[in-house]
């Protein structure tokens, strides 16, 4: 457990205040199913960008980069590097035509192109996938305010959960939005003032260059060319598929506003990643036997002035918060939309507004509950079968929808979007293939997909 001094107190609390408060404002603007999921379609830029880099910049873009960077140094960078470069390809290519498209979710969308049952199976896997990102999360959240408040497991997971809840239960995707504008705020401060610092600590390393040679600490592909290059794909792929991103550009007030909110979140993410790397390379030359996922927050408490270091806690603790929150608003508002409007036919915006939220609650706690299960379990592995999940299966009849509308089968789409990611989860947990399973589903769902559009090219013929 760690000592916090009055000021770390201080800084923490006094920005917890601030993010309550910003959740209870949202939640008073709210009154419908459109304005608790996207804003009334009436966000600007800096509301989607919050909203993107609330859920985007989590445990994995902070505490998992300096836990990465104390073992193996500059390579952790991929991982932000990855997000925004992401964000920047969904805002130059995807924003306008989704946007464009007026609908709530990425399933509605396919369920456009494709019909009823490839939405239906969008929307599942979609779910699925986005549940074990929280889940990732929600074990991060868990450690970290264990370890800061001397917490047993349930402890701290009960604290996180209510956090959540109080942001996007009440408050939709404008309290996520406005979370994630302090939540980048409050962690920017931190880390430009504690990557300064790291900085300067390294600087002060005797014998530096035999501390941190440049095989692993320089090399960009410490982890290897293959696995690094198949990690950063996998990362691009689940992001453009993943529905929180993309629901914060269907609450744009209009297409340009969509990519260039997006745009911004990209943008912002990048960076982040560098003062991660400087801290956990720092801890690792002054405590190398400590455990490496407490080197930023054990960073914070030690080596930057306290009350800003209580301020970096918090913007951590929102971080995972933030990511939680998005994830769960995804999939509620895919339940609401695609089960609730689509298949129930309910019509009632008030009834959708609480099927919503509450769709919200379940996700959270049952999130909460897989992460106590698996507390000791590796966080990146719950990330990576999470990408897999929303990548595999949907991201090629997805591109197909927005660059070539109309070349694909709605049949073929819904048959390709099942066997891939059935490919996905068989081939990671069944066969235990060497291959990362995105591409084992990317390659199904490229083989089937690829055997329909040559069928079709033969009738026309």
């Amino acid at each position: 457990m760690f000592t916090l001094s009055v000021g770390h107190l201080l800084g923490l609390f006094a920005t917890l205040a601030a993010f309550v408060a910003l959740a209870v404002h949202a939640a008073r603007k709210v009154g419908s199913a459109e304005g608790f999921s996207l804003s009334g379609r009436r966000a600007g830029p800096t509301m989607i960008a919050g909203s993107i880099a609330g859920t985007s910049v989590a445990g994995a873009s902070t505490i998992g980069t300096a836990q990465m960077a104390f073992s193996y140094g500059i390579t952790a960078w991929w991982f932000t590097l990855g997000v925004g470069i992401a964000l920047i390809l969904m805002a130059c290519f995807y924003a306008k035509p989704l946007r464009a498209s007026g609908l709530e979710t990425l399933p509605q969308y396919l369920t456009r192109h494709y019909g009823r049952a490839a939405g239906l199976i969008a929307s599942a896997v979609s779910s699925t996938g986005i549940l074990f990102s929280a889940v990732a999360s929600a074990i991060s959240g868990i450690a970290l305010i264990g370890v800061l408040f001397g917490l047993v497991p349930w402890q701290a997971g009960a604290i996180i959960a209510a956090l959540v809840i109080g942001t996007v239960f009440f408050g939709g995707l404008k309290g996520a939005g406005l979370a994630g504008l302090l939540k980048m705020a409050a962690i920017g401060l931190a880390l430009a003032v504690a990557g300064v610092a790291a900085a300067i600590a390294l600087a002060r390393v005797p014998d530096f260059s035999t501390v941190f040679p440049f095989d692993p600490w320089f090399d960009p592909f410490a982890h290897g060319v293959s696995q690094t290059i198949a990690d950063f794909v996998a990362l691009l792929v689940g992001m453009i598929c993943t529905q929180t991103y993309i629901q914060a550009m269907f609450s744009a007030v209009d297409t340009r506003t969509a990519a260039r909110g997006t745009l911004v979140a990209g943008l912002l993410s990048i960076p982040v990643g560098l003062p991660c790397v400087a801290i956990g390379m720092a801890m690792h030359a002054a405590h190398p036997d400590m455990a490496a996922i407490y080197a930023l927050p054990v960073f914070l408490v030690t080596e930057v002035p306290p009350v800003i270091g209580g301020i970096g806690l918090a913007g951590i603790l929102f971080s995972v918060v933030g990511s939680i929150s998005g994830l769960a608003l995804g999939i509620g508002t895919m339940i609401a939309g695609d089960f609730g409007r689509g298949l129930l036919k309910i019509r009632d915006g008030r009834a959708l507004l609480w099927l919503n939220r509450f769709a919200v609650l379940a996700v959270t706690a049952l999130a909460f509950a897989i992460a106590l299960a698996n507390a000791g379990s590796q966080v990146l592995a719950w990330n990576y079968l999470s990408m897999a999940l929303r990548g595999a299966g949907v991201f090629l009849p997805m591109a197909l929808a927005v660059f070539r509308p109309g070349h694909l089968n709605g049949r073929r789409a819904a048959v390709s979007m099942a066997l891939a990611t059935l490919a996905a989860v068989c081939g990671r947990f069944v066969f235990h293939l060497p291959l990362h399973p995105l591409f084992v589903g990317l390659a199904v769902s490229a083989v089937v997909i690829g055997a329909g559009l040559r069928r079709a090219r033969l009738r026309q013929a």
